[in-house]
């Protein structure tokens, strides 16, 4: 069930909620770039079978969530304690894939007497550090689109006006041609054979609602700084992440863990950007409960 909740500074924050709704514990989870809170509706169960509230947020542009333009990856942690004080929860897990990796980090830096937990699900590495190649083994598609975004909004802005009206109407069956060069054999699997592409699909469609702000301020913080270090995470950690990855390669998580020190590795062999969800979901569950 959606909820529409304000933040401390009057935006409307579009927000997932479901699972056990008497728990004080939640299941707090960051979706990818692009997507939203509705990409996490099919854990309803999993957070359910946990006695968990599952909270998903659409972060500010996507979905029904206004825009807090100029954002930084930081800027998370004070929706998500706005949520959780909205509804009486006092500790939570938090789970982030892909572009949510980072702001699931977050929530363990700069929340770490609430977040008792993060699982970072093949969540991208900080930009303009220099023992990381940001951009080395991505896909075509994402090297064009973050070199884009490097040249300021303006420019991404064009980009995203001639690339991202198409997902606003974008079919299950579309999706993995759409990726082209974003999805190894493995994660073509997870989208049609394995569902994801329904889940994936429906959730770009929404979350394009009101335009691509969200979007457009995803690309322009990640490639800003976070708003806190990594070396500053107390709270548990564990970094998921597939070899085959052509959205978030593998260097990404093993820098991801070589600098946060509370970080432990789980780095799959055989798996994409995709499959290492649809694959290792339960695994995935199954580690992060363990923090509680």
């Amino acid at each position: 069930m959606f909820q529409s909740i304000k933040s401390r500074d009057g935006r409307i924050l579009d927000v997932l909620v479901a699972g056990d709704m008497e728990s004080k514990t939640a299941l707090v989870c960051h979706h990818g770039t692009p997507s939203d809170a509705s990409i996490w509706s099919d854990w309803h169960q999993d957070a359910l079978d946990n006695n968990l509230v599952l909270i998903a947020i659409s972060r500010p542009g996507y979905g029904l969530s206004d825009r807090n333009t100029g954002r930084t990856i930081s800027s998370v942690a004070a929706d998500v304690e706005d949520v959780l004080d909205n509804l009486g929860i006092d500790h939570f897990l938090a789970i982030g894939w892909s572009g949510g990796g980072p702001h699931a980090l977050a929530c363990g830096a700069l929340i770490p007497d609430r977040c008792k937990g993060v699982s970072s699900l093949a969540g991208v590495g900080p930009y303009g550090e220099p023992d990381l190649d940001f951009l080395e083994g991505m896909g075509p598609e994402n090297v064009e689109e973050f070199g884009i975004a490097l040249q300021g909004e303006g420019p991404l802005r064009v980009w995203m006006d001639e690339h991202a009206d198409a997902y606003r109407t974008i079919s299950d069956d579309e999706l993995a041609s759409a990726l082209g060069g974003l999805v190894p054999e493995v994660d073509v699997v997870a989208l049609n054979e394995q569902g994801l592409a329904s889940v994936w699909a429906s959730s770009m469609r929404r979350c394009f609602t009101n335009g691509w702000d969200g979007w457009i301020d995803d690309n322009l913080a990640f490639c800003s700084g976070w708003g806190f270090e990594t070396s500053q995470i107390t709270t548990p950690v564990t970094i998921w992440q597939g070899d085959l990855d052509l959205m978030v390669p593998f260097a990404h998580g093993e820098w991801l863990l070589k600098h946060i020190p509370t970080a432990k590795p789980r780095l799959e062999k055989g798996h994409g950007h995709l499959s290492l969800v649809a694959d290792r979901r339960q695994a995935i569950i199954d580690d992060l409960i363990s923090n509680l």
